[in-house]
């Protein structure tokens, strides 16, 4: 048995709890990770109030946790990449989880060895965040030398390292901060700072070649106003347009129709500016990994992590994470190791 973190039903906080669960079996082609830590992201409880139900439906009870940073413990069969005892990071399959937990089982192919220059908590941070701002910014927007890319809300999770990859692949960063937001963008790189307390972006910003949206609602339907005619903007918190079930979840008719729905507005919003959207469900990719624990060992991708919280305390870690306060990722210490 091992302890883990369990989604028992839809809803609040208290639909999901610590539990005794039975430690996982690696199947073929699969990896049993002793958990050193796991990261948490909005998906995290976005799942458990049940709003990603459409998209996946888990089978409860189900372990929760979307990305990890362990030792390996033991491989299916098959596995050729990994043996016992390497240090390696996750971004956990989708329609399973289970990183929230003392043990969890990976395919091999969602699975790289850690950064050699960063502990286990610092690694769980990386996977999901990172693999995310990755294929928003050069398979989406195609970000390269001299582009110029707006990044709102880049001192979270996912736009610490958003605003660190844009520049390594040559972009003019802009990005919106509070003042005590503010060190910390400029720090990761971002050439231009909007303080969003009291200037509005949509008010300075014109002919941007494209926008990675990190806030939804008003932010986006601004950002295609500042993007020029022609440019695109990417999102990971509006709502899935017919692309998303096509390339992101491999879905049929249904979902299509009902992504074509439910994206109506914004996508009408984005015609009117004659750019294009998309919102983005990025999917797990370990060659992607390996490369981004290379650029954190080259010190040019530096992980952000606000807090680590003990296996115990995850429940305050879900608050503190719904807050909205945290400036880079929070993190859930699971088996008590840092290095």
């Amino acid at each position: 048995m091992m302890q883990a973190f369990v989604l028992t039903r839809y809803g609040g906080p208290d639909a999901a709890e610590l539990r005794d669960m039975p430690r996982p079996r690696p199947a073929r082609g699969e990896v049993l990770v002793r958990v050193h830590a796991a990261g948490l992201n909005p998906v995290d409880y976005k799942t458990r109030e049940g709003m990603l139900k459409v998209v996946q439906r888990y089978p409860l009870p189900a372990v929760m946790g979307n990305e990890v940073a362990g030792v390996v413990e033991a491989l299916g069969d098959g596995v050729t990449s990994f043996k016992p005892g390497d240090r390696v990071f996750a971004r956990m399959p989708k329609g399973a989880m289970g990183g929230l937990a003392e043990y969890a089982v990976v395919p091999e192919q969602f699975l790289a060895k850690m950064p050699v220059s960063i502990d286990f908590n610092t690694a769980a941070g990386v996977p999901l965040a990172g693999l995310t701002a990755l294929q928003a910014l050069r398979d989406e927007l195609h970000v390269s030398q001299g582009s110029r890319v707006f990044i709102p809300g880049g001192a979270g999770g996912v736009g610490t390292f958003a605003i660190q990859i844009a520049k390594w692949l040559g972009a003019e960063v802009t990005t919106t901060a509070s003042p005590r937001g503010r060190a910390l963008v400029e720090a990761l790189g971002a050439d231009v700072i909007i303080d969003y307390t009291n200037e509005r972006f949509e008010e300075h910003l014109r002919n941007m070649d494209g926008a990675f949206d990190l806030l939804g609602g008003e932010t986006l339907l601004k950002s295609f106003g500042v993007v020029k005619r022609g440019g695109k903007v990417v999102s990971i918190a509006g709502m899935p347009e017919p692309e998303t079930a096509r390339k992101d979840l491999g879905r049929g008719l249904f979902l299509i129709t009902l992504f074509w729905l439910a994206s109506y507005r914004i996508r009408a919003v984005a015609r009117k500016h004659g750019v294009k959207y998309r919102y983005l469900f990025m999917h797990p990719d370990g060659a992607e990994l390996a490369e981004l624990a290379g650029l954190i060992d080259a010190g040019t991708i530096r992980p952000v992590i606000d807090r680590v919280f003990p296996l115990k305390d995850v429940a305050e870690a879900f608050a503190y994470l719904e807050s909205g306060r945290a400036k880079g990722k929070v993190v859930v210490e699971i088996a008590g190791a840092s290095g």
